[in-house]
């Protein structure tokens, strides 16, 4: 039965719920890793990788393998446009047919319309994002990330929490300065690695000897490659992508705020180490298109109102700033950042 049908936690039992909350990170990098996660788990091999499987196929995991780091690995940009209301599917349609485009949502908000673009280079992403105002006829508003204080989808899900991490009591946070220029430095074999693996593992027992064989590469190879682009930020994390919809974490809101200049390192940092905060990062603001905010925090939960409390606590305790609350509608495109170009310059 499909783990889609009624509520999916009565249809896991605990080696499926450690699967779910503690293999999202840290997958093994070797060449038999569901091996290494059955002893974990106290199950064989066969059964560890069958788990994966069902748990993708019911639609908990999204996919497995690397989540790669777009900033890092090419020229990266969020933007928004304003759609009128009786065009709005006309622009979405376009603006997603950009493979470059791998997320669009729409937002409760003037800016009704949010989507990511990440391409080979900065006057590649430039020239899509031109291309989109020509096309659609409207205004886009673009806002590279500047620095990261903290950005992590990883939390529990195999819970009753109303709100993401609100058993975690805190995170770590730092600056983390981003240029707009695709800065990575890769050898010939980083770059098939990385267009062979932008869509995820092979679901095998041996996943990176299937990625060194469609590589042409020796495994050994491809494990020393794989640990360098994870030490060097292009993979943020490998293992088990969670679904968070499915999951119930269908409540999300993107506080956009204006926090003084001086104080954005003191206060990015202060509200990414709050557990209840999934997203945190200085994007510079747009006067000239009336957008005055340069601090944007991300909150998941399961419960509006429990987002809409913590988001208060934000605005009393530790940003009592203007700020605007953009509430996700709807998902008009998710998928993986497509490297393609990138990895062939």
């Amino acid at each position: 039965m499909s783990l889609r049908s009624g509520d999916w936690r009565e249809r896991i039992d605990d080696v499926d719920a450690a699967l779910i909350d503690e293999f999202q990170s840290d997958f093994p990098v070797c060449e038999r890793p569901f091996e290494a996660v059955g002893e974990r788990l106290g199950v064989s091999e066969s059964e560890a990788l069958e788990r994966v499987q069902r748990l993708r196929e019911g639609g908990i995991f999204r996919r497995f393998g690397p989540v790669l780091n777009p900033p890092v690995i090419g020229s990266s940009t969020l933007a928004a446009v304003a759609a009128p209301e009786d065009r709005f599917e006309e622009v979405a349609e376009v603006i997603n047919e950009y493979r470059q485009v791998n997320h669009n949502y729409a937002r409760d908000h003037e800016w009704n319309m949010w989507f990511v673009v990440t391409a080979g280079s900065r006057e590649k992403r430039d020239e899509i994002l031109d291309d989109i105002e020509v096309r659609t006829g409207c205004d886009v508003l673009v806002l590279p990330m500047l620095t990261d204080y903290y950005i992590d989808l990883e939390f529990p899900v195999v819970n009753g929490d109303r709100f993401a991490r609100e058993s975690i009591e805190g995170t770590d946070a730092s600056a983390t300065r981003i240029s707009e220029d695709a800065t990575a430095d890769f050898s010939a074999l980083d770059r098939r690695v990385l267009l062979e693996i932008q869509e995820g593992f092979p679901l095998t027992a041996t996943p990176y000897r299937d990625v060194a064989d469609a590589v042409d590469a020796d495994v050994d190879d491809v494990l020393v490659a794989i640990e360098r682009l994870r030490e060097d930020g292009c993979i943020k994390r490998i293992g088990c992508v969670v679904n968070h919809i499915t999951t119930g974490f269908d409540n999300n809101c993107m506080v956009v705020w204006d926090v003084p200049d001086e104080r954005l390192d003191e206060l990015g940092q202060r509200v990414g180490e709050l557990p209840y905060v999934t997203l945190c990062y200085h994007r510079p603001r747009r006067p000239d298109q009336d957008w005055p905010y340069d601090l944007f925090t991300m909150i998941h939960g399961r419960d509006g109102d429990a987002v809409d409390e913590k988001i208060d606590e934000l605005s009393g305790e530790y940003l009592p700033f203007d700020h605007d609350r953009l509430y996700s509608t709807e998902t008009l495109k998710q998928t993986g950042a497509r490297y393609d170009d990138i990895v062939g310059e």
